[in-house]
């Protein structure tokens, strides 16, 4: 996997997961492999955002799986500083209220 490729995952506080490099194709299945438990037991309801430098249509799917996994334990997972990129394809794939996200 290249330099750009990478995706580190870490838990910066109480409820939260902070994701930071690339939420890609490439990465994507690790991610949701990683995220998707701690998501489903209840000890995540938010997702940081932040630190995501490159994202596409496969990180878009991993966000909408992991609130997806929040609502079948009852949390509605927030998703907090979204990139751009990622706004612009839940917009063109008309999915902004899968992902909590006002039209």
């Amino acid at each position: 996997m290249s330099a750009a490729a990478q995706l580190q995952l870490s838990a910066p506080a109480p409820g939260v997961l902070a994701m930071s490099g690339a939420l890609v194709f490439a990465t994507a299945a690790r991610a949701l492999a990683e995220a998707r438990p701690a998501v489903a037991r209840g000890d995540v309801t938010t997702l940081d955002l932040a630190g995501v430098t490159a994202a596409d249509s496969a990180g878009l799917a991993v966000l909408i799986a992991l609130r997806r996994a929040g609502r079948a334990r009852g949390v509605d997972v927030a998703i907090r500083a979204l990139p751009p990129t990622l706004r612009a394809l839940a917009q063109l794939g008309e999915v902004e209220e899968l992902l909590g996200l006002s039209a």
